[in-house]
């Protein structure tokens, strides 16, 4: 599924997945669960997804190391069952999201259609803004065995350090949003990497419009995957 925003005088805040896939449903793609059975254990498409074609040009922090390797065998499957039902959940309690299941993982894509943005320069989370989340909120807290990846980026326009702090500012200011209404420290990362990696062109107002966003990715915990592995021995 792919997503994109637009501007409309504001600077949206939009978290983004950009990848090759056809419209459709988190249920529809169900043919993840026996992707899980097969994949090797790498977290390359799910870094793609954050990140487009520049690994290693800049960010802060191993993205890598936080998402881990792919789980597979029958222990994916159980995992990917219970990524496709927290997926599912999402697009039922907020329609305007876009849902993506990428390996063992969960991208949503917020446009400003959802109500999720910043105005031009600012990190503020307005209170549209804080009723989507709310949302996402709820279903955190419904499907507690999960990490989320928090992951900022801005579009060329300005200073190159502005854009690093404003991507780190914006991140921010979704994670202390979401551990202010009770979603656990523990499961949250917070990364940014300003205007460094750009999905694309910055030379088009549409372009700069999609570089501007901020990504959520919903992985797996600790928990989850060691259940699924006694299950799956069982």
């Amino acid at each position: 599924m792919k997503t994109f925003i637009k501007k409309t005088g504001i600077v949206l805040f939009v978290f983004t997945l950009v990848m090759s896939f056809t419209n459709c449903k988190a249920v529809q793609n169900a043919n993840n669960k026996q992707k899980g059975a097969v994949i090797g254990a790498t977290s390359g498409a799910i870094i793609g997804a954050i990140i487009g074609n520049n690994v290693g040009k800049g960010g802060n922090g191993e993205l890598g190391a936080v998402i881990g390797g792919v789980v597979g065998g029958t222990a994916g499957v159980l995992i990917g069952n219970k990524m496709d039902k927290q997926a599912q959940k999402i697009e039922e309690e907020i329609p305007g999201a876009q849902v993506e299941r990428v390996e063992n993982g969960i991208v949503v894509t917020f446009d400003e259609g959802s109500g999720v943005y910043f105005a031009t320069n600012k990190y503020n989370i307005n209170s549209n803004s804080q009723t989507t989340l709310n949302k996402l909120i709820g279903v955190f807290k419904e499907f507690p065995d999960t990490n989320i990846l928090v992951v900022g980026h801005t579009d060329s326009v300005g200073d190159a350090d502005y854009n690093m702090t404003l991507s780190k500012n914006r991140a921010y200011a979704v994670t202390n949003y979401l551990t202010s209404s009770g979603v656990s420290s523990g499961r949250l990362t917070t990364n940014w990497f300003g205007e460094t990696q750009p999905m694309h062109d910055n030379s088009t107002a549409e372009g700069r419009a999609k570089n501007r966003r901020v990504n959520v990715v919903i992985l797996p915990n600790d928990k989850m995957i060691e259940d699924a592995k006694q299950q799956a021995g069982g």
